[in-house]
C-alpha cells in the first residue's frame, strides 16, 4: 500500500492510494483510525484491514462506482488532493550522519564505521510534497540532501539487528535540507552533526507517501536521484550505505525506545551542494525533485522567507 496524509474539508486524514484516487480509510471503515500514526499504533491487524478496504474499493472502481464512492466521501481524486507529509509530526525524527563513503570523501570527513552516528531534526521542520522550502533570511548557504527514510511501525527497545525489519512499517523520501553556515564547523570549527543547521522550518520535506514494507523487499537496492531543473546533482544507490537499516535500528534502539511513527532517515549519497566547486546552494524559484525507485517522486519549490 501507499499510505498518505491528505487535507480535505474535515482536516488532515489518513488515506491510501487506489489507482488515481485516495481512499479515506476512516470513512471507508470506521474501525480504522483517521491518522497515520494511530493506524501504525493499531498494528498489523489494522494495516491488513486497510489493505482489504483498498482492494474492495479497487474492485468497485473497476465496476464504475467511483462517482458514488466520491459522493459518499470515500474517494478523492489524487490529482486534486493536497498531500501532507505521510507522518506530518513524527514523534521522533532521527537522521544518520555520513552514511555513504563517497559523501564522506567529498566532504573530507572520515565516516563513522564502528556504529552509525545520528542526530535529530525538529518535527516542526517537516513539510509535505509541493510545499515550499523556505530559505531563511539569516542563512545564505542552504543545501539539499536526498535520502531514503524509514518509518517505525511498532514500539521497540534493544531491537536485535536480525529482527529489525519487523519494526519497519514502510519507506518514504526525505530531503535533509541543511543551512551549512549553521553547521558545527561554521559555528565552532568542529566537524560533526548539528541539529541547528538541520532544523529550520521547512527543512524536512517528506513524501509523497509511505510505501509499506511488503512492497520493498530490499531497501538496499533502490536507485536514488536528486535533480534541480535539468541538472542531476545526486545519482546513486541505497546499496552504497555504510550502515544498513538493521544495524541502524539496532543501534538507535539501544539508546532510545523507537515508537510507531518515528522517522529514521538513512543518510545522503554524494553530490551535495557544499562539496561542489563552486558551491551549489538552493535558490528561490527552483524546484527540487528527489526520486527513489519503488517509492516515487518528492518535489518541492524553493522560496525566500
Amino acid at each position: 500500500m501507499k499510505l498518505v496524509t491528505y487535507r480535505n474539508t474535515h482536516g488532515s486524514r489518513a488515506g491510501a492510494v487506489c489507482g488515481e484516487w485516495i481512499v479515506d480509510l476512516n470513512r471507508a471503515d470506521a474501525a480504522l483510525p483517521a491518522t497515520i500514526v494511530e493506524l501504525l499504533e493499531a498494528g498489523t491487524p489494522a494495516l491488513e484491514r486497510a489493505d482489504g478496504v483498498v482492494q474492495s474499493l479497487e474492485r468497485q472502481v473497476s465496476d464504475g462506482q467511483q462517482q458514488t464512492l466520491q459522493e459518499r466521501g470515500l474517494l478523492a481524486p489524487l490529482s486534486e488532493a493536497t498531500l501532507l507529509a505521510p507522518v506530518p509530526r513524527p514523534p521522533k525524527l532521527l537522521a544518520v550522519w555520513v552514511n555513504y563513503m563517497e559523501h564522506g570523501n567529498e566532504a573530507a570527513i572520515t565516516p563513522p564505521t564502528a556504529a552509525p552516528l545520528f542526530f535529530t531534526k525538529f518535527s516542526t521542520a517537516v513539510i509535505g510534497p509541493k510545499q515550499p522550502i523556505v530559505l531563511p533570511k539569516i542563512s545564505t548557504k542552504v543545501d539539499y540532501e536526498a535520502e531514503l527514510a524509514l518509518v517505525i511501525g511498532k514500539r521497540g527497545k534493544n531491537i536485535p539487528a536480525e529482527r529489525a525489519y519487523n519494526y519497519v512499517a514502510g519507506y518514504t523520501i526525505l530531503n535533509d535540507v541543511s543551512a551549512r553556515d549553521f553547521s558545527l564547523k561554521a559555528l565552532l570549527g568542529v566537524v560533526g552533526p548539528s541539529d541547528v543547521q538541520k532544523s529550520f522550518d521547512t527543512f524536512a520535506p517528506m513524501g509523497p507517501w509511505l510505501v509499506t514494507a511488503d512492497e520493498i523487499p530490499d531497501p538496499h537496492a533502490l536507485h536514488i536521484r536528486l535533480s534541480i531543473g535539468h541538472d542531476v546533482l545526486q545519482d546513486s544507490s541505497t546499496g552504497e550505505m555504510i550502515h544498513r537499516i538493521p544495524a541502524i535500528i539496532a543501534y538507535i534502539s539501544s539508546i532510545a525506545t523507537l515508537e510507531p511513527g518515528d522517522v529514521v532517515t538513512t543518510g545522503t549519497p554524494p553530490g551535495v551542494g557544499f562539496a561542489r566547486t563552486p558551491p551549489r546552494w538552493l535558490r528561490p524559484g527552483e524546484t527540487v525533485q528527489i526520486e527513489v525507485e519503488r517509492i516515487g517522486v518528492l518535489e518541492n519549490p524553493v522560496v525566500s522567507e
